[in-house]
């Protein structure tokens, strides 16, 4: 049975829905949640009850269904409204609202089941030959729009696939050390089968237990460990994708001089030019050892030249997590302890290291999780550096307990959203990535730039950042930040968004390091790509899908003879 076989996922929320974020041994939480906020609303804000949210009916015909089905069985296409549903919204802050709410006006007229690499490819055959458009749809974890149907393209038909049943690990080559697995395998089921032949992905997005392989390549994830591992990108030698030209095959080889890079094409393509359904990547043994320990800094400034330091002088950490000063202090308060505990630890272990300093006496302390992987002398290697460069940077090694808690909850933190949306509290998530030249100013202006829009917004607003995937030339800065709701709270999400995402591309940084672009960052694509850019995506765009059937108005401009004027989705 895989992972998630069984479990009754939410469809207003994240996860298990026997699952809830743990607060109940958190007493500071709510008291540190007022005191930035204000005082919360006493009245829960509850999901509208399912079978009060109306859809509009299914555009499918019969004899449409009956050549659908003809492709997948009966049990490869649905119409109900649960199915509709539940693959209308990914998981992103106004998915969640919308769902809420019970507001679905366009959901996909149909969800289809390919059982194999043919069966997607005689789907979007039938699709182009009607001029449906296809959404792939894999765990549905999208925070950006990448899996709904755009309102400005909804007189189109629209057909959500399912890559579920498409789950299977095909070969594992140990001696290679390779694997091709199929795109719609999950996270947990895809570590399982590769574990049992004792190799690893490595690869653990936050998303990773509802996640899939084929989402993670077409969105360019990355794990909680990539800074040992790398991206999803870097993992991929081969692939196969269904697409309204025909099958797209990539040879897994080592490397090749053979043309641009086909793999590096359809990576980060998300859907908009076809469906991927197989997928060979690298893996490597399971590391014998993962040690993992928390380490404390003064000021962020002092953590961000350590983490540089580390990643460029090597051995190479797995995970390097600093939080800054609002994040560590809420990290603080969701301790089951209370402060007073806390700061009775931080003191104890500050006596047993024989250090007292600024890392355990300022206020404005900043948290870094630090791991390794590997043999004994590897995890040694790397925290004799660690030790050898903390003294610069003022930093205080606390020891694993830390870095143990972290590895425990990694997965748990999109719960605490569902808890907080039902205080009535804003909270979403953004990120971006630049050079260590660049991240000091890269941080202040977002930062700077979020908290001034929550205050035009809603009056006050909590901040908090985190650096993680970090390089030997730079790394991920990812921003957390929350607010009351106000009436119309979609429109104060967009003000704040669109605040944020104009200091990124201001800074110099990326739009999105690892969430992609979907529908969210489409518009300001052009800003970072360029023209030239943007005309080439067009035209491989063209080449592949010229009926634009394949998840439009994401990523790419549409195109043809009704394309909308440049600079527009």
């Amino acid at each position: 049975m895989g992972y998630n076989e069984g479990m009754q996922s939410k469809w207003w929320g994240w996860g298990d829905s026997k699952k809830r974020y743990p607060l109940e041994q958190s007493p500071n939480f709510w008291p540190f949640i007022e005191a930035r906020l204000g005082s919360l609303p006493q009245q829960q804000h509850r999901p509208s009850p399912r079978e009060e949210i109306a859809l509009p009916a299914s555009r499918l015909h019969a004899d449409d269904r009956t050549a659908l089905q003809m492709i997948l069985g009966r049990e490869g296409l649905s119409t109900e409204p649960n199915d509709r549903l539940t693959h209308a919204y990914g998981k992103s802050y106004r998915d969640l609202v919308r769902l809420r709410r019970g507001e679905v006006p366009h959901p996909p007229d149909a969800v289809v089941w390919p059982r194999s690499h043919e069966d997607a490819q005689r789907v979007i055959d039938l699709a182009t030959a009607k001029c449906w458009a296809v959404i792939p749809f894999g765990g549905g974890t999208s925070v950006v729009g990448g899996v709904e149907v755009p309102a400005e393209l909804s007189d189109r038909l629209f057909l959500s696939m399912d890559l579920a049943k498409l789950n299977q690990v095909l070969d594992v080559d140990v001696l290679s050390r390779t694997a091709k697995v199929e795109a719609g395998i999950m996270g947990p089921d895809l570590e399982a089968a590769l574990q049992a032949q004792g190799v690893t992905l490595g690869h653990y997005p936050q998303s990773f237990e509802f996640s899939t392989l084929g989402g993670w390549v077409a969105t360019r994830s990355a794990g909680q460990q990539s800074t040992k591992y790398g991206k999803i990108e870097d993992m991929v030698i081969g692939l196969k994708m269904a697409s309204p030209r025909g099958t797209l095959t990539v040879k897994a080889l080592p490397a090749r001089s053979t043309g641009p890079d086909l793999n590096g094409l359809i990576l980060g393509s998300e859907g908009t030019l076809g469906v991927l359904t197989e997928v060979t990547v690298r893996v490597c043994p399971i590391p014998p050892q993962h040690d993992y320990r928390g380490v404390l800094f003064p000021s962020f400034e002092q953590g961000l030249e350590t983490v540089r330091t580390l990643v460029q002088g090597g051995p190479t950490p797995a995970t390097l997590r600093l939080s800054d000063v609002d994040e560590t202090a809420a990290l603080m308060a969701m301790r089951a302890e209370p402060r007073s505990a806390w700061k009775r630890l931080v003191e104890g272990l500050a006596k047993r290291y024989l250090v007292r300093g600024p890392a355990v006496t300022s206020p404005e302390r900043c948290l870094l999780i630090a791991g390794y992987e590997g043999g004994q002398a590897e995890v040694m290697a790397g925290w004799d550096r660690v030790r050898s460069v903390l003294a610069e940077n003022e930093g205080l090694l606390l020891g694993r307990d830390p870095g143990r808690s972290w590895y425990r909850g990694r997965f748990e933190l999109p719960y605490l959203r569902d808890t907080l949306l039902d205080r009535g509290i804003m909270v979403d998530t953004l990120e971006t990535c630049g050079s260590w030249s660049q991240l000091p100013e890269l941080y202040r202006l977002i930062r700077s730039a979020l908290q001034n829009a929550l205050e035009r917004e809603g009056g006050r607003g909590h901040v908090m950042c985190h650096l993680s995937h970090a390089y030997p030339d730079g790394a991920s800065l990812y921003f957390t930040f929350m607010a009351l709701q106000t009436e119309d709270t979609l429109a104060q999400w967009q003000a704040v968004k669109l605040a944020a995402t104009d200091a990124i591309l201001a800074g110099g940084g990326a739009l999105s390091h690892h969430h992609a672009v979907g529908l969210d960052h489409a518009p300001f694509l052009p800003q970072e790509l360029g023209e030239t850019g943007i005309l080439a995506l067009e035209g491989i765009k063209q080449a592949l899908d010229p009926e634009t059937c394949m998840n439009p108005g994401k990523l790419i401009r549409r195109i043809g003879p009704d394309a909308p004027e440049k600079g527009t989705i």
